[in-house]
């Protein structure tokens, strides 16, 4: 069963509507991107808005939906990515 608000078709999970917490909460330096600032390509219903298309980051298409990831809500997704970019950000004391 898919946390609330995913899909889950074909044993894959959707987005989850009017998250963008991936698109938030970690740094994407392709872009510049610092941490928890919403994506120049965030669109206002929380979508990528370069999504499929060749200027996308790798890093963006490899960060795939997953339960753990994505949790209950998208205030968990937030807490979780966010405490993944500490956790693998450069310079980190272990």
């Amino acid at each position: 069963m898919a946390p609330t608000g995913l899909v889950l078709e074909n044993n894959v999970l959707d987005c989850r509507p009017g998250c963008g917490a991936c698109c938030i909460a970690p740094s994407i330096s392709s872009f510049n991107k610092p941490a928890n600032v919403p994506c120049q390509h965030l669109t206002a219903d929380y979508r990528c808005g370069i999504f499929g298309q060749p200027q996308r980051p790798a890093c963006c298409g490899g960060l795939q939906p997953s339960v753990e990831m994505c949790g209950e809500t998208r205030e968990a997704a937030l807490v979780w990515l966010t405490q993944l970019e500490l956790a693998t950000a450069p310079g980190r004391v272990p």
